[in-house]
């Protein structure tokens, strides 16, 4: 076990660090920030959501509670996430919160992370009785999101069950030292996993105790919830150890039972209200056309009609006929039971204090409505009354707004489609393998693929997809990846080489072992990463949310002086009688201008400007191996007027490999690379990697035993240090040898210059402060890369390469691949700073690394971009990630950004254009010189065209290509490697 010494780190650092790393922190700037209240997030399902400003009354009724930060809704998927302080607000208050605002909110079940438990192990010094251990332990179990502690006093450890969203080990080991005692982790990443399964048959108190009995016998269950309402068992349990596979066949062996065990369906809910939605608007849609268009028929049509006009004249009671009363009757079932939704929204929104769409429909159809009752009512007391109705109006309103709602849903899903895709990428079944212990196959079986569990072995054939991330045990073959990094070009795979689950086997068979399954496993990691950035909202998205604040109020007044204004005219006679309509009046013209003006104003395209082409942006960008975590990394990225570059494994392939090693001094080669390798075999940076390498092939061993390394130390942007058998070795740049005193020889300076202009990487090698010798290390260019500068030049993008490399190295490949600003040398902090000292000048900043090194910068830039993330796509630091390491998806991130926030803006102007330029239109500017009016049916469907044009404009994103240079130089790469 390696101590490390405290030094300051960033949160995001933090939160990458290695898992066998022992961070400590400085203790006056840390301490503060654990001492803060813990945040928490939940994820809700909430219906009734119907537009824009429903949601925001949802965020409104959250926002003043003590205790919540920040509240995402998402009105297209039903979905709200909320950060909030648990120790001041629960989920339970905030769900009540919503349901008074009228809104009906459950827990989703992807609130709780499906990776819900972790665990890690802490060595606690100073524990001298039982009373310390109690100390230790209620601080620990204080804290929000530990789920258990186990205290061994005897062994001086601690073990913490926890929830990894919501606190991590460097908080536990903070809050241990401020109560007196020393802390240092062991181990981190235990992962208690979390599996529902619905069993058919538990129908008692009795067979839910056998099932309960039976699981408890398993070894690696942790803990077993049973739900009898919903036949539902709920596990925790160590996925190294067992799975689901094994619940079922305990479960069903149960002897005197005949139980069946399912694992309970995921988001089907979800699903099933999307579907259920849908089927209902079709439904509303049909019944009102249905009663709507014999109105229709009966006031426009009809009337012309010799014969069916007459029998529609014959009077019923004074001047009431029989057209009055057929259109009265199939118009009131449309106004009151099929428009039902829209008094019950129009009332919920009322009652929270706004005005949305509904309200607006529910006072234009109402007004036409009870108009007409008006006018038959007194058609029926009056002998010679003579009035004209307008029941078409209000059903055949209904009518094309429910059409209007049924396409936009259509439309809505269709945004969302790129999720779904992802989710059918994993196959339904496997093949499950059983090995001797030679390694043999004994037998195989086809097993659902929800039920393969770590370890297993599963047999992969051509053109079947694999089923799960693993490890290739036996085979060789070519995998098509594109459908979860993009790229196009199928991968070698054989013994050793990782596969991802969802992933097309192209010609070979392929045994893997899985070594990440179910929600762990890569695809479910995007697919949460990709509905989670759709929650987040953009900044633009403010526009809308302000202006539909006002919006509907605005509306109804422009409705009510509309009105006003053509009644007092044609009172006043302030037009001639000629301009008004056969059976016609002047307050009735005025109504008509007045319904129209309230019904064609559309605030929903303004509220589904954004959220739609942010849902279709990233679905694209993750079909393309471009994960966006939200509107926000969108806006910002299409804003970006300064990329700044790491490096190593960003502009360079991050692969070095050793070209030359110097020796300085009397020590062989041997000793000096074994005392090297000893030292570095603890560092995790890529050259320390390629010298452990290359030293392991001099040995001519494949796994060598080094040395053991005493006091190491890790100097982030400048080396390691150690004891190895006695002797001090430092091992690093030059920075790093002039802090300890060592003296560096001209001889070796000469060294250095040569190799550093080279564009090379040289390590200095110091054992007992004496320089002992230079490995030089060569880590070439990516594919591509001289072109990618070029791209972001043309579109007015600088770029920047900041590195903890040697200056003489970091100025020959910045020169080689085009880049003027280079700084070099720099530690992790340093590069942060650099990045903010950017945005002081006025840049918009994205920084492009490897998520692990350059966690500070990413987080400190207005985008940070995670490059070659492959499998590992779980960056908390980086607002885009790409799965690829390929610079050219810094383009593509770049460049789709923008054709996203282009098509907001075609989407805003489209919508802000309709409303003011149709609201004058329905209001009768134009009749005066041209008679034409709107009739208010028509301005209904105009309305209801609007939003589903603004959600058609957005799916053009679907269509998106990146730039045509790109393939220039793919073509070009291909001609490289044919040559």
């Amino acid at each position: 076990m390696l101590k490390l010494p405290r030094r300051k780190r960033s949160p995001a650092a933090t939160n990458q660090e290695n898992a066998n790393d022992v961070a400590t922190i400085d203790n006056d700037e840390t301490a503060a920030g654990a001492r803060k209240a813990v945040e928490a997030k939940v994820v809700l399902c909430v219906s009734g959501m119907t537009c824009s400003a429903c949601a925001v009354s949802v965020e409104n009724s959250i926002k003043h509670l003590p205790g919540i930060l920040d509240a995402a809704i998402d009105f297209l998927n039903d979905r709200a996430q909320i950060r909030y302080l648990p120790n001041l607000i629960d989920e339970d208050s905030i769900v009540k919160a919503i349901e008074n605002a009228g809104f009906q909110a459950t827990i989703s079940k992807d609130s709780a992370d499906h990776r819900s438990r972790e665990v890690c192990r802490i060595r606690v010094n100073g524990m001298g009785c039982n009373s310390c251990s109690s100390m230790v332990e209620s601080v620990l179990e204080e804290m929000y999101g530990v789920q258990k502690t186990h205290i061994a006093l005897f062994n001086g450890e601690a073990e913490v069950h926890y929830d990894p969203k919501v606190v991590n080990s460097t908080q536990f080991i903070i809050a241990i030292q401020d109560i007196g005692f020393d802390a240092l982790l062991i181990t981190i990443g235990e992962h208690i996993s979390k599996i529902e399964l619905k069993i058919d048959g538990m129908d008692n108190g009795n067979s839910s105790t056998k099932v309960k009995e039976s699981l408890e016998s398993v070894v690696g269950i942790e803990d077993i919830d049973i739900d009898m309402g919903l036949t539902k068992v709920t596990i925790s349990y160590k996925p190294d150890i067992t799975g689901p596979r094994t619940f079922i066949e305990v479960i069903e062996s149960i002897k005197s039972e005949h139980f069946k065990a399912t694992i309970y369906p995921a988001n089907v809910g979800r699903e099933n209200r999307k579907e259920k939605e849908i089927k209902q608007h079709y439904k509303y849609f049909l019944w009102s056309s249905a009663l709507s268009v014999p109105v229709f028929l009966t006031s426009m049509v009809f009337m012309y009609i010799p014969g069916i006009k007459q029998i529609l004249d014959i009077k019923v009671v004074n001047m009431m006929n029989v057209g009055h009363l057929i259109k009265w009757n199939l118009s009131t079932p449309v106004q009151f039971i099929i428009g039902s939704r829209f008094y019950i929204g129009s009332y919920k929104a009322l009652r929270r204090g706004s005005a949305n769409m509904d309200v607006l429909i529910t006072l234009g159809t109402n007004a036409a409505y009870f108009y007409s009752v008006y006018i038959v009512l007194r058609a029926a007391t009056s002998p010679a009354f003579d009035g004209t109705d307008f029941f078409e109006t209000s059903s055949m309103l209904i009518t094309f707004i429910l059409l209007g709602k049924y396409l936009e849903i259509l439309a809505k899903g269709k945004t969302s489609e790129a999720i779904a895709k992802l989710k059918h990428l994993a196959p339904e079944t496997a093949t499950l393998l059983t090995l001797d212990g030679h390694g043999n196959v004994i037998s195989e079986v086809e097993i659902s693929s929800e039920l393969i569990q770590k370890n297993d072995v599963i047999k992969i054939t051509p053109g079947a997809k694999v089923a799960s991330d693993g490890l290739v045990v036996w085979g060789e073959s070519h995998v098509n990846e594109s459908m979860i990094t993009g790229e196009a070009k199928p991968v070698a795979k054989r013994t050793g080489d990782k596969v991802i689950g969802g992933t097309m086997n192209e010609n070979g068979v392929l045994h893997i072992k899985a070594t990440h399954v179910g929600s762990e496993s890569s695809l479910a990691q995007i697919v949460r990463l990709v509905e989670s950035s759709q929650l987040a909202k953009a900044p633009i998205q403010k526009l809308a949310d302000h202006i539909s604040k006002y919006f509907v109020p605005l509306v109804i007044l422009l409705s009510f002086l509309t009105w006003i204004a053509w009644f007092l005219a044609g009172k006043l006679h302030l037009y001639p009688k000629s301009w008004l309509p056969s059976s016609m009046d002047s307050f009735e013209l005025a109504l008509q201008f007045g319904i129209s003006v309230m019904v064609i104003a559309c605030p929903c395209a303004l509220g589904l400007a954004t959220p739609t082409a942010v849902m279709v942006g990233t679905g694209v960008g993750a079909s393309q191996g471009v994960l966006i975590k939200g509107g926000q990394a969108l806006e910002f990225a299409h804003k970006a007027s300064c990329i700044v570059f790491d490096k190593t494994g960003t502009l360079t392939i991050g692969k070095p490999v050793v070209v030359n090693v110097k020796l300085m001094d009397t020590i062989v080669l041997e000793e000096l690379l074994e005392l090297t390798a000893a030292t570095e075999v603890n560092s995790e940076h890529p050259i320390a990697k390629a010298i452990v390498e290359y030293a392991k092939q001099l040995k001519e061993e494949h796994n060598p035993i080094w040395p053991e390394a005493q006091e190491f130390i890790s100097i982030p942007g400048h080396g390691v240090e150690a004891i190895v058998r006695n002797k001090k070795v430092v091992v690093g740049n030059k920075s790093l040898m002039m802090n300890n005193g060592i003296e560096i020889l001209g001889e070796t300076e000469s060294f250095l210059v040569d190799a550093e202009g080279m564009a090379k990487t040289a390590v200095l090698v110091a054992v007992d402060r004496t320089v002992s010798g230079v490995i030089v290390v060569s880590d070439p260019l990516k594919p591509g890369a001289k072109e990618v500068i070029s791209i972001l030049k043309s579109m007015e993008v600088k770029s920047i390469m900041v590195t903890g490399d040697n200056w003489g190295t970091a100025n020959s490949i910045a020169k080689e691949v085009g880049i003027e600003t280079v700084i070099a040398e720099a530690k992790p902090q340093q590069k942060a700073e650099e990045v903010k000292n950017l945005q002081t000048a006025g840049h918009t900043v994205a920084m492009v690394g490897d998520g692990i090194n350059d966690s500070p910068a990413l987080v400190a830039a207005d985008v940070g971009m995670a490059i070659g993330a492959g499998t590992d796509i779980a960056i908390e630091a980086a607002d885009i990630v790409l799965m690829k390491n390929d610079l050219q998806d810094v383009i593509t991130a770049i460049h789709l950004s923008r054709r996203t926030f282009a098509r907001i803006r075609l989407n805003y102007i489209w919508a802000l254009g309709y409303n003011l330029l149709a609201i004058p239109i329905a209001a009768g500017v134009l009749f005066p010189s041209t008679r034409f009016r709107l009739p208010p049916w028509i301005a209904g469907a105009a309305m209801a065209a609007s939003s589903v044009s603004v959600v058609c404009s957005s799916l053009m994103l679907k269509k998106y290509k990146r730039p045509k240079k790109l393939d220039e130089i793919d073509i070009q790469m291909k001609g490289i490697i044919v040559q």
